[in-house]
């Protein structure tokens, strides 16, 4: 929970809204980091609310985005939910944990990283000692991201889920490795 930051929305249709606000933040602002959303009549409210919140840091240790995973069973409502596109955040150019990875290739050094789809499976494995695991945030490999891991190693295991979307992402992300 501390090394990766995890908190936790409650379910509250605005306490981070009026959090934010006594901050001196505008409507706007928070709309444009992704954090609010405005409702059909015209109210806002909080865009991850009763969602264990991940954020997503860069190699500078920035916070540049947000994921939020619902914790209930049976939802009829998205079981994810990540910031959109910001000035900051460009999904196809950052990978999750790739501060982590600065750090050790820093303090111990680094000849490998996995890569993963998700927040959960590279905390998963970093709590099972393999701390030097990354996430592409969906099975999406771009060049961008390679050329990011190409800064710390030669040598990428893409590890997707072994579904058809993560089979076909790992056939498209080997490509883009090689």
């Amino acid at each position: 929970i501390t090394k990766f930051g995890l908190g936790y929305a409650p379910d509250n249709w605005d306490s981070l809204l009026k959090h934010l606000r006594s901050l001196g933040f505008s409507y706007g602002e928070m709309l444009d980091a992704g954090v609010i959303k405005e409702s059909k009549s015209n109210r806002f409210f909080d865009f991850f609310r009763n969602r264990v919140i991940t954020p997503v840091i860069n190699v500078r240790g920035n916070v540049i985005a947000f994921g939020g995973r619902s914790m209930q069973k049976n939802v009829d409502f998205a079981k994810y939910k990540n910031t959109k596109q910001t000035d900051l955040f460009d999904k196809s150019k950052n990978l999750f944990a790739i501060n982590l990875i600065s750090k050790k290739k820093k303090k111990e050094g680094l000849d490998k990283i996995i890569v993963v789809e998700g927040y959960m499976d590279a905390i998963a494995l970093h709590q099972a000692g393999f701390d030097y695991a990354v996430a592409s945030m969906g099975t999406s490999l771009t060049k961008e991201q390679a050329k990011l891991m190409k800064r710390y190693v030669d040598k990428v295991f893409i590890c997707y889920d072994g579904d058809s979307a993560g089979t076909k992402g790992t056939l498209r992300g080997l490509d883009i490795l090689k």
